[in-house]
């Protein structure tokens, strides 16, 4: 293995949503993993082989009801870094996972948790997911354009902004104070606590009175006609994003509407005849014809393009932003490092007992165990 987490042990509990994602992220990064699964059948999208977020480390099915199962885990911890979990508060407790067992095991161990609600507080024990955790962070209340209902933004704002990235940002935090301090911790992340904290800029507005509650009506929501999505001629989408004046005036020029008569750009009493102004141009055209006019130029127009179509967009395909790992495209790693790249991560490979011998488990222990069905 290659990259800056190159040496980085972690210890995974097999869940869905953001824990997976920020421990594919730590292993995109070069850290070794081993995801620890369940003999019971839980929530699955798809087969679990075609799940990208399971790449780049090895897995095993432990029964954690079993002392056994337990007492192997706990082995685990002591050889590893960093635990992500992504239970409910105080499963891993009754599992005798817990934060106390794990930091008696392993003391320098960084032991991060990633809910939805948080570990504490009135409903930290509620199920949900995340349109809940967003809805009352006081994001999904804005995602809407002008007299519509808020439109869920995918899952991106509280299970991987809100949640993965910012518990991967405690990980990394409490990894830097426990090469000092020679101490691990409990990182608390919450899916809720995160997608408030992704709101900071537009709470800084709203401060400064730059900023209504009513959707559809600010410079970031769709009320600006700048800031906005418009349908081409063969039924596509184009993305004009257009803010500073001197990005404004280049969309202009290559609208054809550089001499035409229109208001001024921030003239908001007229922003729905400019809205029009541009919805007539560029129904004019194709998607396609809209991307070769803006390539290269500094008029922040973009064509809008599908999962599908994304990979073969010259800029993202001269980055190598998409990879083809075992017949599946899917996002590289990111970010990029100049020294310690990465390598391809490894594919998404069914359950192995063997991974525990690679982890420093007596080989006759493991086959012991898988005699009396504690592995699988």
């Amino acid at each position: 293995m290659t990259g800056p987490l190159t040496g980085l042990r972690f210890v995974e509990m097999a869940g869905i949503g953001p824990a997976p994602f920020a421990a594919m992220v730590l292993a995109d990064l070069g850290a070794t993993g081993i995801r620890i699964e369940s003999p019971r059948a839980g929530l699955a999208v798809g087969d679990p082989l075609g799940d990208v977020t399971r790449r780049g480390r090895e897995s095993v099915v432990v029964d954690l009801r079993r002392d056994e199962g337990r007492d192997l885990v706990l082995d685990l911890i002591s050889g590893a870094d960093v635990l992500i979990e992504g239970f409910r508060p105080g499963v891993m407790e009754r599992l005798g996972l817990g934060p106390h067992e794990s930091l008696q095991h392993q003391p320098s161990l960084v032991y991060g948790r990633m809910t939805g609600w948080g570990q504490d507080g009135p409903w930290a024990h509620a199920a949900g997911h995340d349109l809940d955790y967003i809805a009352i962070a006081g994001v999904l209340a804005h995602t809407a354009r002008r007299g519509q209902p808020p439109t869920p933004p995918l899952n991106l704002v509280g299970d991987y902004g809100g949640g993965a990235m910012l518990l991967i940002v405690g990980i990394l935090a409490a990894l830097w104070e426990a090469q000092r301090s020679g101490q691990g911790q409990v990182v608390d992340a919450a899916m809720v606590d995160g997608a408030a904290l992704l709101m900071s800029l537009f709470h800084s507005m709203s401060a400064q009175g730059l900023w209504q509650e009513e959707t559809g009506v600010n410079l970031l929501d769709s009320g600006a006609p700048f800031y906005d999505v418009y349908r081409t001629a063969d039924g596509k989408w184009l993305a004009v994003a257009c803010l500073e004046p001197q990005f404004y005036a280049e969309w202009l020029r290559i609208a054809d509407l550089a001499d035409a008569d229109l208001p001024a750009q921030f003239d908001v009493s007229r922003w729905d005849d400019l809205r029009r102004a541009f919805a007539d141009v560029v129904a004019t055209k194709t998607r396609d014809e809209w991307a070769v006019l803006a390539d290269r130029t500094d008029a922040c127009v973009a064509p809008v393009l599908t999962m599908s179509e994304a990979p073969a967009h010259p800029h993202l395909a001269a980055r190598g932003t998409f990879i083809d790992i075992n017949g599946i495209v899917q996002p590289a790693p990111a970010p990029r490092f100049s020294r310690t790249a990465p390598d391809v991560p490894t594919p998404v490979s069914a359950p192995r007992r063997d991974t525990l011998i690679d982890w420093g488990v007596d080989a006759d222990r493991v086959l012991s165990l898988a005699d009396s069905g504690v592995i699988g």
